[in-house]
């Protein structure tokens, strides 16, 4: 059965939003918001109506009946750790995406709030499919030379699952019986272990670790940025390096990495090293990902949106296809990703996930 699948993916300042047919992509739209009208919200959570409203406006616009989709997909912001999966919208889970329980303010919180607006009005299923809270991490992967100190999951995973879940459709396998490293390399570069089928490491793109990106400043030695915490005394303007002025933005005042790209390639100098400093830390990662696995490997898989760089792609393969073959895929695969969790629990390939609001992990295991 080919059902109709209705994805939202709220972002900054707009919202996309796909309609499926099966796996096949009838209508999408980037609904933008103005920013000055976003501004006077206090929260994220209280968009809600007004997000609703703008996307109902072009839906109508494109002729599209509601009441003809069999599920809503929404992303799963705002969540305390969980298991990878497909979870259906409970009043515990929107309760957690009201108020941003992981501690995290992001638009993503909207989604399951929104496809959740939708689906109880037309009497339908309503889900999240691997949301930016996925743990699924070993603990060793989880520890650090510091009691108390945790490194979290925090990735891009519903694309990096999804572009491992294509991969291997592609080459026949099951994603639960192979071995990945997964790259998502856009304003946020996220490096993960896959093992059969299991996110079990990867760099915490909200407090800085992994590789330099545009916005992010990526690892850095905890001395050095202890001294410049105490040099720097606006707390919010340090803690800002993690995710939106350190990278590009620090060295180069701007967060575009094709103008960087460009202007390494026409000669200058400081571009070209924070550009090659990037591309070398990923190479890094990717590196240390392979040992976290053993060397059993079964590929490299890149996506995101500066893997449309082919000099990247090229740089990338050149240093890691003594591990294992690198494939490029170009782009995210959100929205499809968020579509294929719900088709395969309508078609029952896997069961929906209950988010019971308890965390998958906390320190207190290392007690027991």
């Amino acid at each position: 059965m080919s059902y109709r699948i209705l994805t939202i993916n709220p972002g900054s300042t707009s919202t996309k939003v796909g309609l499926f047919n099966g796996e096949k992509l009838e209508f999408s739209v980037n609904v933008s918001h103005d920013a000055e009208k976003l501004a006077e919200f206090a929260s994220v959570s209280d968009q809600l109506p007004y997000r609703k409203e703008v996307i109902l406006s072009e839906l109508e616009k494109a002729g599209i009946d509601l009441a003809t989709v069999d599920a809503y997909v929404g992303r799963g912001g705002g969540l305390l750790a969980v298991e990878g999966g497909t979870y259906e919208v409970g009043q515990v889970l929107l309760d957690h995406a009201k108020r941003g329980a992981n501690g995290i303010q992001h638009p993503a919180q909207l989604g399951s709030q929104l496809a959740n607006e939708f689906a109880k009005k037309y009497g339908k299923p309503a889900f999240v499919v691997n949301p930016p809270d996925t743990d699924e991490f070993i603990i060793e992967a989880r520890m650090t030379g510091i009691k108390g100190v945790y490194r979290q999951s925090h990735l891009h995973a519903l694309n990096l699952k999804e572009t491992a879940i294509r991969h291997s459709q592609l080459n026949g396998v099951k994603y639960e019986d192979a071995n990945y490293i997964v790259c998502h390399i856009g304003g946020g570069v996220s490096i993960s272990a896959h093992r059969k089928g299991k996110m079990i490491d990867g760099n915490d793109i909200v407090t800085g670790d992994g590789p330099m990106a545009p916005t992010r400043c990526g690892s850095v030695p905890a001395a050095q940025m202890i001294r410049y915490a105490y040099d720097h005394p606006d707390k919010k303007e340090t803690l800002s390096l993690t995710t939106k002025t350190g990278g590009f933005v620090s060295h180069l005042g701007t967060s575009d990495a094709l103008d960087v790209f460009n202007r390494a390639e026409a000669g200058d100098k400081e571009a070209k090293l924070i550009w090659n400093t990037m591309t070398y830390q990923i190479i890094r990662y990717i590196g240390s990902m392979a040992t976290v696995l053993h060397g059993q490997v079964d590929g490299i898989l890149l996506g995101g949106g500066m893997v449309h760089n082919k000099k990247l792609v090229a740089d990338i393969t050149e240093a890691c296809s003594w591990i294992a073959p690198v494939s490029a895929y170009p782009g995210e695969f959100e929205l499809e990703a968020m579509a294929a969790g719900a088709i395969r629990v309508l078609d029952g390939v896997e069961a929906a996930k209950e988010y019971t609001g308890v965390p998958c992990w906390t320190p207190n295991e290392l007690a027991e």
